[in-house]
């Protein structure tokens, strides 16, 4: 089970969270300025939640983008598996030496 429920704008309807608040979650939804007047911001703690999103979604685009992910050639759950985290193990080392340096 999970509570929070983690969107981009493109998501910012007022059914989708009507409907993620009814199945009692909490809809963390970047907001579409739609208007200048459009004044919409999270909360400061949902601020700091919103930004957990942002960055599994940077490791997730690097994965796909530079190290493999958008390109499994294997069969098998047991071998894409091991072909992406060999992705994931490169980008732990490269994160590991940037820190370093």
């Amino acid at each position: 089970m999970y509570l929070y429920e983690l969107m981009d704008a493109a998501y910012d309807a007022e059914i989708i969270r009507n409907d993620s608040i009814a199945n009692d979650h909490v809809p963390l939804i970047d907001f579409n300025k739609r208007s200048p007047n459009d004044e919409r911001e999270f909360l400061p703690h949902e601020k700091e939640r919103y930004k957990n999103r942002s960055s599994s979604e940077r490791v997730n685009s690097l994965l796909k983008d530079n190290h493999g992910g958008s390109t499994v050639r294997v069969k098998g759950p047991k071998k894409v598996k091991t072909h992406l985290m060999f992705g994931l193990l490169v980008i732990a080392v490269e994160q590991t030496l940037r820190l370093l340096t």
